[in-house]
């Protein structure tokens, strides 16, 4: 079965969007845009949250989610319980982000990395496995603190 990735960008992301989901389907992904679909000004937030959404559900394995300079979009996606999105600018980054934090969402900056620099992180980030072992143990302390905090929505709430 291929995996499937969900992908979604605000205004200023919107050109790396589309280049990127031109390579995931190169390298074979299935792939689920989630907008925007054009140029006009939109929220970040609204694509962060739709991502995590996708992921932390289970329609998709992983998702990309990119704005400006993905700090924004990185802060919304996290706030869903179960998101762990992670702000790559570089393929060291990208290898980190899935090797110890099992990331499963790909922040990046349409107005930081041109498509040339976001192909290799990208491709790096879906083609890194996480090692488990002591790392698990640090992401299960996150799970708690979501637990705990109720920091996190849920999808028992409307915007």
């Amino acid at each position: 079965m291929t995996e499937r990735i969900a992908i979604a960008s605000d205004h200023a992301g919107y050109e790396l969007k589309c280049n990127l989901l031109e390579y995931l389907r190169e390298l074979g992904y299935e792939t689920e845009d989630l907008g925007t679909y054009g140029p006009e000004s939109v929220d970040y937030p609204d694509y962060g949250r739709l991502v995590a959404e996708k992921v932390v559900s289970g329609a998709v394995s992983r998702g990309v989610a990119i704005c400006g300079t993905g700090i924004g979009v990185s802060i919304a996606a996290n706030k869903v319980r179960g998101a762990r999105a992670a702000l790559c600018t570089n393929v060291f980054m990208a290898e980190m982000a899935r090797r110890h934090n099992d990331s499963n969402i790909l922040a990046l900056g349409g107005r930081v990395l041109s498509a040339d620099e976001a192909r290799p992180i990208l491709r790096t980030w879906l083609e890194t496995g996480f090692e488990g072992g002591r790392h698990a143990l640090r992401l299960q302390k996150i799970a708690e603190i979501e637990k705990s905090r109720g920091c996190c929505w849920t999808g028992d709430m409307k915007p």
